[in-house]
């Protein structure tokens, strides 16, 4: 056996500091097991993977990659799913009701009948995403974007679009009373045949860069753009 030499400290120094630093696996995570309520797959890729109806109610998806993945009908009730990854995944009629989906990244998903109620889409990129007939009632939306996304005849009743780029997004026939716009970022946003009289702290500069015609319902506060600068234009 060599005899000890002081010299030799600080490699065995750098290299416990080496150990140290080494990417750990989750502690608690098990990426394999099966889709149950409460399971954790936090920091799983989960991409494309065929979880249609599944039970996932209160489970911990943090980090999660879902993208391309089909979670149609899941129960997704109470479940955390900050910063997940949802790009193009398909969550039509899902149950997302109270989930926390703040800063999750859901660019082209389609949630198409879906239930957010009350749910924390907080800071989170939604562009292009599919919300059409979803039901948003009491959802915290502040601070995300929804550009040229679909609402089309969702319920955002006392929803809270608080500083929202809701830019080029479709709300024609959805329910807005209560809905919360104040701050919000609504240049060509679409308006048309929507009844905005109830909603709060729309202002006449949001109203006079969005898109609306005769039958859209104003606040009794605000008035009618002579001309709506987005008639015919593009939406898609």
């Amino acid at each position: 056996m060599q005899p000890f030499s002081p010299h030799r400290l600080p490699i065995l120094a750098a290299a416990v500091v080496g150990l140290l630093l080494l990417p750990s696996a989750p502690a608690d995570a098990a990426c394999n097991d099966d889709p149950e309520p409460g399971v954790d797959w936090s920091r799983c890729d989960k991409s494309k993977k065929r979880l249609r109806g599944a039970e996932l109610s209160g489970g911990n998806f943090t980090d999660t990659d879902f993208s391309g993945s089909s979670l149609s009908g899941a129960e997704l009730k109470g479940a955390n799913m900050v910063r997940t990854n949802l790009l193009r995944a398909s969550l039509n009629d899902a149950d997302l009701s109270e989930a926390n989906l703040s800063n999750a990244f859901g660019s082209r998903a389609r949630l198409v009948g879906a239930n957010l109620t009350g749910a924390n889409l907080s800071k989170g990129e939604f562009s292009r995403t599919d919300l059409s007939g979803a039901n948003l009632t009491q959802a915290d939306m502040s601070k995300a974007d929804f550009p040229r996304a679909n609402l089309r005849g969702s319920d955002l009743s006392d929803a809270v679009l608080v500083y929202a780029n809701v830019s080029r997004a479709q709300f024609q026939d959805s329910e807005l009373a209560g809905a919360d716009f104040g701050g919000a970022y609504t240049l060509l946003t679409r308006f048309e045949g929507t009844d905005l009289s109830n909603t709060r702290n729309l202002t006449q500069e949001q109203l006079d860069i969005a898109c609306g015609d005769d039958e859209t319902t104003l606040p009794t506060n605000l008035l009618r753009p002579a001309s709506w600068p987005c008639k015919g234009a593009d939406s898609e």
